[in-house]
Parts: C-alpha cells; structure tokens; sequence
C-alpha cells in the first residue's frame, strides 16, 4: 500500500506519479552485495514507496533483475523507470533494449521508459520508438535523461516530441544549475523533473549549513537535502539506500518541515546560479 506521506505530481498526460522513490544506481554490481539490495528496495516496498527507477546500464542489466526480485508479486502497486542506453537508441535498437528489460524486470509493462542520455541515432528514431511501444502497451510513458534546455528544446521541434513526460537530470543543493533555463523551461510545460543523486553520493553531508538547519530540524543532514528537494512542485526525488537503516532515513525526509530562515541558509551557502551553465552529469 502506498505511503500517504508520499505526495504525487502529474505528468503531462495527466497520469500521477510519487515524487519520492528509490533508486538504483551501482546496484547489481557486485554480487556479495546482491541480497541486500534486494532487501533495502523491498524495505522501501513495505513503508509504501511505490517508484522505482532502474536502467539497463545499471550493473549491466543486473539492477533490473534485483528491482524484479525486491517486487515479486507486488507489481500492480509499483511505478516502475527504467532507461534505454544512446548505443540502442535506434528504432530497432530501442525496442529490442525495452523487450530485454521486460524480460529482466519480470514484467509486460515499464511505466515511464526513459532515453538515458543523448546519442548518435536521431531523435525521431527513439521517439518513434517510444511511440511503438506505448501503442503495444509495453511502455505507458516516455520520458529523457541528462537533457539541457536546448535538447529539450530540439526535442519539442522533433515530430512527437511534445509527449515527453519527464527529465531525469543531476539536480541537488550544490547542483542548481537548471533552476537557471531547464527547470523553468520544464515547468511552463507542466513537465516534472526527477532529481538523481539528491545528496551527491553523500558528498555534501559534511557541509555546515546542513549540519546547523538539522539541528534546527531534529532531522539529519541527507533528510534535509532531500527535504530542500521535496519542497518544490515537480519534482521528483530518488535517492539510492542499500542499507535498510537508510531507506528508512531517507523515507523520515517527508516528515521535515524547513523554515523561510533555512531557505536563507541554504541559499547562502549553496547559492542559485546567475547564469546558464553547462548541464552536470555524473
């Protein structure tokens, strides 16, 4: 059963979408690993988080299976992502990449089925192939990945394009770069972003201001960079947990309330951009 605390938000079609879930990245990679992370997903199924985002790059196509493994018969209360790699962007290369995941992902249908990065095939290639898919019901939606505003903007001038759901993009407090262009170019469209690597693979916890608005909060650092992101419409946050402890960590994020006077904080110490930037990756 989904947890009440998750809000959703809508995507272009109108379909609702939980705008907290757990991600994947680095899963599948070493197989000593392997019962744990199907352990922490299956945790995060049992406190109500119903997204899941994965991709056929994960663990080379390792993650998929261990996402099938955490949801076993559970798969009506799952929204699950999943990404096609550039190399197979093609129309054939698409299709066949989205029968591959069915088949890791023990599942007829992938719910959002996302383009993880530009490449060499053309647009329209991939769109088209998008478009195969969700007519044969094996994809409900389509979305991109890692796309600066131009790309999206190339994407919108490109035969179907408009019916992109969503842009999976590296956005946390000190990556703000596309609250600049993107992420208002994404909002005049009603277009969600989801916001991978939310606290930069912990990176960022050992910062001041985190530590002085957690203490503020009662909370921890990782809770309030998540918190800072699951404050805005639209967006949608999706950190990674292999330890059970940390799911529940990062769950406890939605019950963070920051203040006005933390907003300050963190925009001092991680200030907004001033001008466009380079889209970042990782």
């Amino acid at each position: 059963m989904a947890n009440a605390r998750i809000p959703t938000t809508t995507l272009p079609s109108g379909a609702k979408i939980p705008t907290f879930g757990l991600g994947t990245w680095r899963m599948g990679e070493n197989a000593r690993k392997r019962a744990d992370e199907v352990k922490a997903l299956a945790h995060g199924l049992s406190l109500g988080v119903t997204l899941i985002d994965t991709a056929e790059m994960y663990g080379d196509g390792e993650a998929e299976t261990i996402v099938a493994d955490a949801v076993g018969s559970r798969r009506d209360e799952v929204f699950i992502v999943s990404k096609v790699l550039p190399s197979n962007s093609s129309k054939r290369g698409t299709i066949a990449a989205c029968e591959r995941s069915l088949k890791r992902l023990k599942t007829d249908r992938i719910d959002l089925y996302l383009l993880h990065w530009r490449g060499s095939p053309p647009l329209r290639e991939t769109i088209e192939a998008f478009e195969t898919l969700k007519d044969a019901g094996k994809i409900l939606a389509w979305g991109v990945s890692n796309f600066d505003a131009g790309d999206m903007e190339e994407l919108a001038e490109t035969d179907g394009g408009t019916a992109c759901a969503t842009n999976q993009v590296l956005y946390n407090l000190t990556r703000r770069g596309i609250e600049f262009d993107l992420m208002p170019w994404c909002r005049a469209r009603t277009m969600p972003i989801m916001a991978y690597s939310p606290i930069e693979q912990g990176r960022m916890l050992g910062h001041v201001a985190l530590g002085e608005v957690a203490r503020r909060r009662k909370a921890t650092p990782a809770q309030v960079a998540l918190a800072w992101l699951l404050r805005q419409d639209g967006v949608i946050v999706i950190p990674k947990a292999t330890a059970l402890a940390h799911v529940e960590e990062d769950i406890g994020a939605l019950d963070v309330k920051l203040t006005a006077d933390d907003l300050a904080l963190l925009d001092k110490s991680f200030p907004p951009p001033k001008k466009a930037t380079s889209l970042d990756m990782l």
